[in-house]
């Protein structure tokens, strides 16, 4: 019997790539002779990430259609036609019996390309407003996994099935105390600890505003774990080197995840949609400031389904420089704002969710 052969495209960011390895991880348990090629687009993390997780990768030279008319556009054209043409081949070639896609710049050539030649598709949406690929891509596929509820206004209802977004498998079973995790990261445990993360690539104005409060930081105590993201660690460094805070502790990216959130008391993070199916897992309060460099300032509106039901906080991006920091020392300072947020965001978890897509795959393929 030949063994099962899935596509899985897309990427970009962190956010894609850890459900995309997730989704693979299921699928590997419970075939464990399954072929899994990845699909992703030249130049991004996705073509160091995959194949450092152990699996093969195939990157086409699609790249994100420009927001603003300029010379940008000819070469988002060519490059999409190329990408289309190479999408064929790597289908044709690969002959897969599921196609997966997770959002990002290469899931639409490769998707499109399969569904030409009659294979069954998946896509996962993690967020709460969707995406223009798989807008367009909601019409052809087979299933749509969604995250959040009232999707059918993007996606025919009778394809949307409720899985939730997978997260990285260590952050089920983190296998370590919290004061493993706070002697991993030299601290003491005496006082609360804060998390700031801005993305696997950074969030320059969460760190503008780390740097423009590096003495209330130093003033308040609380030690800090700081993901500057790997687009600006150097500038970071650089700028807090003759100022740095003791307390305040610098990381171009946080490998171990899982020991973070153990450590961690309260989070400070942008609002994309894996972080916060993480944040709802490890039920960690959280103050987000969404990013408005995104399509549809779809961070804005994961926030608010948060917000909404009293399970986080939001600053707006332009308002963190002065806001952000006495916002968060008030929070430390109120154990019955931090349990009750606590509380509601662990209420939102859906730690189940890479299961429930394989199991949507697995009715494509028949098994």
């Amino acid at each position: 019997m030949e063994p099962i052969r899935i596509i899985i495209s897309g990427g970009g960011t962190g956010g894609h790539i850890f459900p995309a390895l997730a989704i693979a991880g299921e699928l590997k348990k419970r075939f464990p002779d399954v072929e899994i090629l990845f699909v992703g687009a030249r130049g991004r993390m996705e073509m160091e990430k995959v194949p450092a997780a152990g699996y093969r990768i195939e990157g086409l030279p699609v790249i994100g259609f420009p927001r603003k008319p300029s010379l940008k556009m000819a070469s988002f054209f060519y490059r999409l036609a190329q990408s289309m043409v190479m999408a064929r081949k790597i289908v044709r070639s690969f002959k897969p019996h599921l196609a997966i896609g997770v959002g990002g710049y290469a899931s639409g050539p490769i998707l499109r390309a399969a569904l030409s030649f009659g294979i069954p598709a998946l896509i996962q949406e993690q967020n709460s407003f969707a995406g223009k690929t798989n807008k367009l891509l909601g019409r052809r596929v087979d299933t749509i996994c969604v995250a959040y509820e009232g999707m059918d206004r993007f996606f025919p209802e009778e394809k949307i099935v409720m899985t939730g977004n997978p997260v990285r498998e260590k952050l089920l079973t983190p296998g370590c105390s919290k004061q493993e995790a706070l002697n991993y990261f030299g601290l003491d445990g005496q006082r609360k600890v804060i998390l700031i993360i801005g993305g696997s690539l950074g969030a320059r104005a969460i760190n503008n505003a780390v740097l423009q409060n590096l003495e209330s930081i130093r003033q308040a105590g609380f030690p800090v774990i700081w993901q500057t993201g790997s687009l600006y660690y150097r500038e970071m460094v650089e700028k807090t080197k003759e100022r740095l805070p003791e307390n305040l502790h610098i990381y171009k990216f946080l490998d171990h995840m899982e020991m973070a959130y153990q450590a961690a008391d309260v989070v400070i993070s942008r609002a994309g949609a894996g972080t916060l199916s993480e944040l709802c897992l490890v039920g960690k309060p959280a103050i987000l400031v969404p990013s408005p460099n995104v399509a549809e300032d779809h961070q804005t509106r994961n926030a608010l389904s948060l917000v909404n039901k009293e399970a986080a906080l939001m600053i707006k991006d332009v308002e963190i420089g002065d806001k952000l920091f006495p916002e968060l020392y008030s929070l430390l300072n109120n154990p019955s704002k931090l349990e009750i947020l606590s509380e509601n965001i662990r209420k939102l978890a859906l730690p189940d969710a890479t299961a429930r897509i394989a199991d949507e795959a697995c009715k494509l393929i028949g098994k």
